[in-house]
């Protein structure tokens, strides 16, 4: 599985070990059975660039958090059965906000950032959280996904 890490952020988080989320998104692709050469790029942003490409591509102003962006549209696999291989897509991710939520959360910044990598990751697998059943859903599995990851650390 290849997965590329790059902080193109500027920012310092302290106890961010980019080798941690190649490692949270392998232990999530593998547990949604998704072929071992599948390609995820992971990208830490400034606020400027999060704007930027908030505005460009979901038309809302101000940074965002974590934005997912598609490129072969795999899904989950099954047990025995799974995805293609291909590349999955990129997660990009804004640490100054995401320490503004974590703040508000009562959790560290790295804890807030590898939850919203799971949540990008998901989102690359064409998991939603538009409807309460898709939130549920989704949600329910980033859960269950980061918290076995955590334990095992």
């Amino acid at each position: 599985m290849s997965i590329e890490i790059a902080n193109e952020s500027g920012v310092d988080v302290e106890g961010l070990d980019e080798a941690e989320f190649a490692d949270l998104g392998r232990f999530v692709l593998d547990a949604l059975h998704v072929h071992p050469q599948a390609e995820l790029s992971i990208i830490f942003v400034d606020t400027t660039v999060m704007t930027d490409l908030h505005v460009k591509w979901m038309d809302e102003p101000g940074p965002t958090d974590v934005l997912s962006f598609p490129m072969d549209e795999l899904r989950p696999g099954r047990e025995g059965d799974l995805t293609p291989p291909g590349t999955l897509g990129d997660i990009v991710l804004c640490p100054e906000v995401a320490a503004t939520q974590a703040a508000a959360a009562g959790h560290s910044t790295v804890e807030e950032l590898l939850l919203l990598t799971t949540h990008g990751i998901l989102h690359l697998l064409g998991y939603d959280h538009a409807e309460p059943e898709e939130e549920k859903e989704m949600f329910g599995l980033q859960r269950r996904l980061l918290l076995t990851f955590l334990a095992g650390r």
